[in-house]
């Protein structure tokens, strides 16, 4: 059985890392002796199917270049709720590709009760992706209540050097360069 290995975290700043999801899926594949065709990892949300890695994995599945998906569990693959998780799958099967969850053995294109399973854990995956929203906001919020300030830091723009430097011929661009600031910034500042 040849087999394409999909891993994703959330995050690119490095905070969490698809290897703990890697070392897994390859010794699991291994004990089933499948070949690995290939792993795909992408490292950003699964809210979207606007990724790079999950796009090359259809597009190899279309051209049948592997049998199975082998993923760490539903919400690695996608958190994007019932229908559209349901769609990512059956578009797989309609590509004679199986899949199979490492984490949830139930979760597995050959198993009895596949779409009602798929259907319950696509829906928990999306409520978790709105409880963490939630979170978030409310997290944010309390933030600003205790008067964290919140964003980029203020920039500040020295008009005096500003007018020196205009007075000397020098255009928006490069009085944005000399002062380190970015040229909406600059002109926000001028105006």
């Amino acid at each position: 059985m040849r087999t394409a290995i999909y891993a994703r975290v959330s995050t690119k700043d490095g905070r969490q890392e698809t290897e703990n999801q890697l070392v897994e899926l390859r010794k699991f594949a291994a004990s089933q002796h499948w070949e690995i065709h290939r792993e795909y990892v992408d490292r950003e949300t699964g809210a979207t199917d606007d990724r790079q890695e999950f796009k090359a994995l259809f597009q190899d599945a279309a051209c049948c270049r592997f049998n199975l998906v082998l993923f760490w569990s539903l919400d690695r693959l996608s958190r994007e709720g019932a229908l559209p998780t349901l769609q990512h799958l059956n578009r797989l099967s309609s590509y004679g590709v199986g899949f199979r969850s490492f984490t949830e053995p139930y979760l597995d294109s050959c198993g009895l009760f596949k779409d009602a399973i798929i259907s319950i854990l696509a829906t928990l995956a999306k409520q978790e992706r709105v409880r963490i929203s939630e979170r978030t906001k409310a997290g944010l919020a309390t933030a600003r209540r205790n008067g964290k300030h919140l964003g980029r830091p203020k920039t500040t723009v020295n008009l005096s050097q500003v007018n020196a430097l205009r007075s000397q011929g020098l255009g928006w661009k490069k009085i944005a360069h000399r002062l380190n600031v970015g040229v909406g910034t600059l002109l926000r500042a001028a105006a």
